[in-house]
């Protein structure tokens, strides 16, 4: 007995030896440095499903792009989801450029509309966002063989029929003949201001295109952009490489400048007769937009006053030339012809073979889907309710119905639903909840569906429309594993009610360990701008706010007004005043959350880039005293010093508003500073010039206020340009945030 006693005893104290060593074989893992969390953002995104989407055979199959896992190249693969059939359409292997031993690349692609030739982009040289200068190549899924269609061309498209390339080089309009192997220019009247066939940077930037011509279903014609910028100021930047700097010497109209000079040319691509589109409209205005329409020749020609408040649609016939105003919209604010943040290219739609057209509008106080017939009639408004449509997916002209994306669940969430054309039989397709991201056939038979929500990282499925879902693509069981043995704070959605009686949604990332005993400082991560959103039903996959939460900070994100999908109401009341309630509603938010057990007023920050640069800056010298650290990247210091189309659509045109230009300067207020502020800006920042932040360091000057900076050569907005780049201002973002939030403890030795 005593034996059984004592060795019971032995067992006891040695199961107590080895509890702390059990508990650390458990502890989950944290960041072992910046570095480390910052390359880290694959294991919380996980695996993405199909890149490179292409639907084919009229959206019968699909094809897609994927790695061999044997010779680690890129192949294009194309799945068909009745026969669950996966075949190989193209891999280099041996594959050269025609006419030389080097072997074959390329950085996209592109299918004809037949689907059989593939079109790809090769020797890519950027120029802005979304343009730069390529080598074109066919490639023939019949003959194996890859021919040349264009050289040193920004955009290259072959024609509906497949005979010919239609391509834009130097400001001008060609085509290629695929069978003879021969090229014709089109247009011959390029100068050094003049040019056809691409658009202007403020163009590019702000209406979100970068071909600016388009071949008509016939192949008989193409419709084009000519701009005339000859007036347009002259913005330089320079990266001060050399013993003599070269500056990069780029038009741009900032607020109340001249604008380029645009006109719609038709041109015969047989007879190569051109005609001018004519509407009779005067003044100062945009052509943001044109389409084919179903008729036979006729061109859709959209014409937006400067002021973007008032949007004309007229139907032009290309052979006689002769234009009719089909429809017309106003607005007291501003007119919204695409969707920039929510990857929404066009506002209207024309549908094949039908002679009728959607537009999506707020007139009603919420985006709602409106039809129309080709006289202009409105036949009736298809969607309904205090919610907003996002995007059309898709339209089946058949069955007359339209799949349409929405924020009907709520304004976190995005959904698919459809519903008849005469406003009947609506229907929600996806019921996750969640934000789900979507691409749908061109015959709306299958749509991919990638979602995620706040507990359940990235899911990818294929699904048909009638039938259900046809595959499960990607589950990211790798992040869920991962999860499992490192460190991760989930995003928890909250909201409130600001003193003047307006809900505000809100997400909070607390910090590793957290204990509501304990006051922990809060960085508002903001963006602001209009009709933009931060926060949603999603997964939380920025390993840099993991990084903060994981040091002992709350990480806080706002849908302040402003902010897309709340209603026009909600949104639009920021015209004419940028700042004033974005910067209103991140102080509330200050204030709810300060009256929280476990954050410490007395150390907030408030940091963003760009816009989120703007609404940092506005917020500290407005609301002085609220926020100890700031951190501004790239940010508009004066509204006047940005480009036009995009100022003046918020803003309004200066003579209108000079009172409303000079309260939303955030350099005007630049004297009423306090905390500690770190700018950062890019001397190759094309978008938001850094004469913004030296403007405003010279008012913080006169002031007498100090702030600290960090001028970076390369880079372009944003400031990061390489991988390099990107770790190290992290590493500046996290000192600045510790010297004064922490104290100054466990500050990263960058140089060592």
């Amino acid at each position: 007995m005593k034996k059984q006693y004592y060795l019971k005893i032995i067992f006891f104290f040695t199961i107590l030896l080895f509890i702390p060593y059990l508990s650390n074989a458990q502890e989950k893992s944290l960041y072992k440095n910046i570095s480390e969390a910052l390359l880290s953002r694959s294991k919380l995104s996980g695996k993405h499903g199909p890149r490179n989407i292409n639907w084919i055979d009229g959206g019968n199959r699909y094809s897609y792009t994927v790695s061999n896992s044997k010779t680690h190249k890129n192949e294009i693969r194309s799945f068909n989801p009745v026969t669950m059939k996966d075949t190989l359409i193209f891999r280099v292997d041996s594959l050269t450029f025609p006419g030389t031993k080097k072997l074959f690349n390329y950085k996209s692609f592109q299918w004809d509309k037949d689907s059989k030739h593939l079109i790809f982009q090769t020797n890519f040289r950027k120029l802005y966002r979304r343009s730069g200068i390529s080598d074109y190549y066919i490639y023939s899924l019949k003959t194996k063989k890859l021919k040349i269609g264009a050289e040193n061309a920004r955009t290259a498209e072959l024609s509906p029929d497949g005979s010919m390339v239609g391509y834009e080089r130097k400001g001008n309009m060609f085509v290629y003949y695929l069978n003879t192997r021969k090229e014709y220019q089109l247009t011959n009247d390029t100068t050094a201001n003049v040019f056809n066939g691409h658009y202007d940077w403020v163009y590019e930037e702000e209406f979100g295109q970068a071909q600016a011509w388009s071949w008509s279903p016939s192949s008989k014609y193409i419709a084009y952009w000519q701009f005339n910028e000859s007036k347009v100021p002259i913005v330089q930047i320079t990266n001060y490489e050399g013993f003599h700097p070269k500056y990069e010497k780029i038009p741009i109209p900032q607020v109340g400048d001249p604008n380029p000079k645009v006109r719609i040319g038709v041109i015969n691509v047989v007879t190569k007769k051109n005609i001018w589109i004519n509407t009779s409209v005067t003044g100062d205005y945009y052509i943001p937009r044109i389409y084919w329409t179903s008729k036979a020749n006729v061109l859709a020609v959209m014409i937006l006053n400067r002021a973007q408040n008032d949007m004309r649609l007229f139907f032009v016939n290309v052979k006689s030339g002769k234009s009719n105003l089909v429809f017309q919209e106003k607005s007291n604010t501003w007119i919204d012809i695409y969707d920039f943040y929510a990857g929404v290219n066009d506002m209207i739609s024309f549908p094949k073979n039908y002679n009728e057209f959607f537009w999506i509008s707020d007139r009603s106080g919420y985006q709602h889907i409106y039809r129309y017939n080709y006289n202009g009639k409105l036949i009736n408004q298809v969607t309904k309710g205090n919610w907003d449509v996002v995007k059309i997916q898709g339209i089946n002209i058949k069955n007359k119905k339209i799949y349409y994306e929405s924020t009907e669940a709520s304004p976190l969430e995005r959904q698919l639903y459809s519903i008849n054309f005469d406003g009947t039989g609506e229907k929600r397709i996806t019921t996750v909840p969640g934000t789900h991201r979507f691409n749908m056939s061109p015959n709306t038979k299958y749509f991919f569906d990638s979602y995620s929500n706040i507990n359940t990282p990235r899911q990818v499925e294929l699904w048909s429309t009638t039938k259900g879902m046809i595959k499960k693509l990607v589950s990211n069981s790798s992040v869920e594993k991962y999860l499992k043995t490192h460190v991760y704070s989930p995003k928890e959605l909250f909201s409130f009610t600001t003193s003047d009686s307006q809900k505000i949604d809100c997400y909070i990332i607390k910090p590793y360990r957290f204990n509501k005993t304990k006051r922990y400082p809060v960085i508002f991560t903001i963006y602001g701008g209009p009709g933009s959103q931060s926060v949603f039903n999603s997964f939380a996959t920025n390993p840099f706010r993991q990084y903060l939460s994981q040091k002992g900070y709350i990480i806080v994100d706002v849908n302040n007004r402003g902010t897309a999908n709340y209603g026009s109401k909600f949104m639009k009341i920021v015209y004419k005043h940028l700042g004033k309630w974005e910067s209103h509603d991140f102080v509330e938010t200050a204030k709810y959350l300060a009256k929280l057990p476990y954050v410490d007023s007395t150390r907030m920050a408030i940091m963003g880039t760009s816009y989120g640069g703007y609404s940092t800056l506005y917020t500290m010298t407005t609301h002085p005293n609220v926020f100890k650290v700031g951190i501004a990247n790239s940010p508009v210091t004066d509204w006047r010093l940005y480009d036009d189309i995009y100022t003046e659509r918020y803003m309004g045109l200066l003579k209108d508003n000079e009172s409303g230009y000079d309260s939303s300067s955030a350099t005007e207020h630049a004297a009423h500073l306090t905390g500690h502020l770190l700018l950062i800006h890019s001397a190759m920042d094309d978008n938001v010039h850094p004469r913004n932040t030296m403007q405003f360091i010279t008012a913080l000057t006169n002031a007498g206020k100090d702030a600290d900076f960090r001028f970076y050569p390369l880079g372009a907005h944003g400031a990061i340009y390489s991988k390099t780049s990107y770790i190290l201002l992290m590493k500046v973002y996290y000192n600045f945030l510790n010297r004064y939030l922490m104290s100054g403890d466990n500050q990263i030795n960058i140089n060592k």
